[in-house]
């Protein structure tokens, strides 16, 4: 991880504040620079590399920036259930305290949005200001074919058990329809396949309204993953927020307009209290 500043990349033992792990998850993690602390968090299937560009830049405006490997991602161990963002949340700021960072300055991309979404609102006195980048979290409507589908599948469930001899074709059916309606997220999700479902099918914008902290959304213009109504809705539905969109940009666009971005969010983040 070659840098111009110093940086420093190692495993922490978090004791995840839950039953869930009592031995608590050997996480992964990286920081570099001096100065204000920010903690940013990476996208689904991503890891501290693909953040490390934006962290290097912001390094060299005079903060202290941190990453990690969300469990499950990267070099951290895997969550030892099938979790949910809150669970996601709460192991966050579990590393902010054996970290010792009380403050933080909050970066969140794609699925770190979503996770930003519950600090913001769960655990507000721990972030000074919020940045959601490209966030998910605004669940699209279901298309009505899908309704209609699912709906004629659970209705052939109930009366088409094991046993029966169309169970194959309905298990089948299922199987393709899911292979056809998935996203490359859930095709690859692979161990983590309950943890993306139980993920995604929560809808983070009820929690929108109750982010008491002052937060940016920087969206990529040409974003198809989450597109760019998502950001709108978000801003609409944030007490103190504001939209920078990037043009030409797309899902990534911390990394399309890495210069911009390190602009914006340095002027946002530099008086951060």
């Amino acid at each position: 991880m070659p840098s111009s500043v110093e940086s420093h990349r190692g495993f922490l033992l978090i004791p995840h504040p839950s039953s869930l792990t009592p031995d608590g998850l050997k996480i992964a993690h990286a920081s570099v620079g001096e100065g204000t602390p920010i903690l940013l968090l990476h996208g689904w299937g991503a890891n501290i590399e693909l953040v490390w560009p934006l962290a290097e830049s912001l390094a060299k405006q005079g903060f202290k920036v941190y990453a990690l490997d969300l469990p499950g991602f990267g070099n951290s161990a895997p969550p030892p259930t099938a979790w949910t963002v809150h669970d996601y949340a709460a192991l966050v700021i579990a590393f902010m305290d054996v970290q010792g960072l009380g403050r933080v300055c909050l970066f969140g991309h794609s699925f770190g949005g979503r996770i930003s979404i519950v600090l913001g609102a769960r655990y507000a006195e721990r972030f000074s200001k919020i940045v959601l980048c490209d966030a998910a979290g605004v669940k699209p409507p279901t298309p009505l074919r899908r309704v209609i589908l699912g709906k004629l599948y659970d209705t052939a469930a109930r009366w088409i058990k094991p046993g029966n001899p169309l169970y194959g074709l309905l298990e089948r059916v299922r199987l393709a329809y899911r292979q056809r309606a998935g996203s490359s997220d859930y095709l690859n999700a692979g161990a983590l396949t309950e943890t993306f479902v139980a993920v995604i099918e929560e809808d983070l914008l009820p929690f929108a309204p109750q982010i008491q902290r002052p937060t940016l959304l920087i969206w990529g213009e040409n974003d198809l993953d989450t597109p760019l109504w998502m950001a709108h809705a978000l801003e609409k539905a944030i007490p103190d927020a504001g939209l920078v969109v990037m043009k030409g940009a797309g899902h990534y666009a911390y990394l399309d307009a890495l210069a911009d971005v390190t602009r914006v969010m340095t002027y946002f983040f530099q008086n951060e209290s």
